[in-house]
């Protein structure tokens, strides 16, 4: 087999051209080593020959005669030309003097189709969370005195869903998303756009799938039964057990809401069976028991699944997570990891989400251009009609890319694209996470930096701890239970 040839400075020397190590982040599992590449998302399992070349130029550039010298009296020369080669194919090592791989900035096509619309049916709530990103301290958007209806009507959801039918293009299947505010404080609206939406759908030959988020207070049987009845996927905003969820989540008069919600919850868990029902958990200083938090939703409540997530704040707030208490909520983190992989390995489920939405996204070679597909895939529509980025940005006029009456403003659209991809975002070009993060969430950044392209450096560290106990925890299942990837697909 020829030996690879390396193109660029630095030249070929009398030892044959020069190797060195490329842009990869190398982890192990079960003493399998494995590389995951950077940008391209792409992994890739060593044997021994690779183990050794990678050992070997991690001392520093070789000249391709003398590694084969260094090598050779210990493997193969056949098969550890052969392994060179393919490891150059792969660009895990090259030329020193060659560019960095970097993602190709490249914009989405205009007719990109829209996957999911996220319906702020409502921007009025029944409680009075300290840390609501949408009525607490850092609002962007004047939701008590703001120009935008309290309430959507019937009209501009109708639009809404012929806004997603245009939108979703050649696509089978469409998903819209209910929101608020509390989303169940305008339930007549989800009875009627449901109707509507499922005759439409049927009408262009397409299909639309429901969910929505309410934080529960609002529950009551015949809800219960509608959201059955209809396969209408439902989250639950708690954030735990009673002392949690009355810290931060109460009532306008200050009273906690558990004792209210965990009733309405069983009910709805003993009821509503035709998909699972997932609890959105938002962690503040105040309460960092994550595994108590996580035991009690699952193990108390009956949670099929949990999500947990930092809360969106500034930092100078005093619920805001301390760097300190980071490294804490992570180790947390990684211990119900360990337990989702003792459940993976034996074909059980566990309900951390966190986990299982990684672990889909390096099954399937996620390489992120974006943060997210706000603003692409995905769109926020307000109780007015007017499109933003995402649920987080409807009713910011500086975030509206359109509305659903008048269709996206490509130019505005366009622009948001360019601002935003990971090609200008100069802090993540050298990060190995980069393919995963893309920078994270827009609204975060807004929040922290008044910029939604700004990439939430904050967050660097734990982005980068978490993706690596992943991809550890999808190594060790490639390891010893392979086929239970095949449940995330291509």
């Amino acid at each position: 087999m020829n030996p690879p040839v390396a193109t660029g400075a630095p030249d070929a020397t009398d030892a044959g051209p020069v190797l060195s190590l490329r842009d990869f982040h190398p982890f192990e599992a079960y003493g399998a080593r494995f590389l995951y590449m950077v940008p391209s998302a792409g992994i890739f399992r060593m044997d021994d020959a690779g183990g050794a070349v990678l050992d070997a130029l991690a001392q520093g550039p070789r000249g391709l005669d003398d590694l084969v010298a260094e090598l050779g009296d210990r493997l193969d020369v056949d098969r550890l030309l052969e392994t060179i080669e393919e490891l150059t194919e792969i660009r895990a090592i090259g030329d020193p003097g060659a560019p960095r791989d970097e993602a190709p900035n490249d914009l989405p096509p205009p007719d990109f189709p829209l996957n999911t619309m996220v319906l702020n049916v409502t921007n009025k709530c029944n409680l009075a969370c300290t840390y609501c990103y949408e009525y607490g301290d850092d609002k962007i958007v004047d939701t008590q005195y703001g120009k935008q209806p309290k309430f959507m009507s019937e009209e501009t959801a109708e639009e809404s869903v012929e806004f997603l039918l245009r939108q979703s293009g050649e696509q089978p299947t469409a998903h819209l998303t209910f929101f608020g505010g509390e989303t169940l404080l305008n339930f007549p609206l989800l009875q009627k756009t449901v109707a509507y939406a499922n005759r439409r759908a049927a009408e262009e030959g397409k299909r639309i799938t429901f969910s929505l988020t309410t934080n529960a207070t609002l529950l009551k049987p015949e809800i219960i039964r509608w959201l059955a009845d209809n396969d209408i996927g439902v989250t639950i905003s708690i954030d735990g057990p009673k002392p949690v969820q009355d810290g931060l989540r109460v009532f306008h008069n200050g009273r906690g809401t558990y004792d209210v919600v965990l009733p309405k919850i069983k009910e709805l868990l003993a009821t509503h069976r035709s998909r699972p029902i997932g609890a959105r958990v938002t962690l503040t200083q105040k309460h960092l028991d994550v595994l108590d938090i996580y035991r009690h939703l699952t193990e108390e409540v009956g949670f099929f699944e949990v999500g947990l997530a930092p809360v969106t704040t500034q930092e100078h707030r005093d619920y805001a997570i301390t760097p300190e208490s980071k490294s804490h909520m992570l180790r947390q983190f990684e211990e119900l990891a360990e337990e989702w992989l003792e459940h993976a390995l034996r074909d059980e489920h566990h309900g951390f989400t966190n986990v299982t939405d990684t672990i889909e996204e390096i099954h399937k070679g996620v390489s992120k251009a974006y943060g997210c597909g706000a603003g692409l895939g995905l769109m926020g529509v307000a109780t007015d009609g007017e499109v933003a980025l995402c649920h987080r940005f409807a009713g910011s006029p500086e975030h509206t890319i359109g509305s659903v009456s008048e269709g996206v403003d490509r130019e505005k659209q366009e622009r948001f694209l360019v601002d935003h991809h990971i090609a200008e975002k100069t802090d993540c070009h050298k990060c190995w996470a980069r393919p995963i993060c893309s920078g994270g969430c827009y609204h975060e950044a807004h929040v922290q930096y008044g910029d939604s392209s700004h990439a939430n450096l904050h967050y660097c560290t734990w982005v980068r701890s978490w993706t690596h106990t992943c991809l550890e925890i999808y190594g060790a299942l490639a390891e010893k239970n392979p086929k239970f990837l095949e449940r995330f697909g291509a």
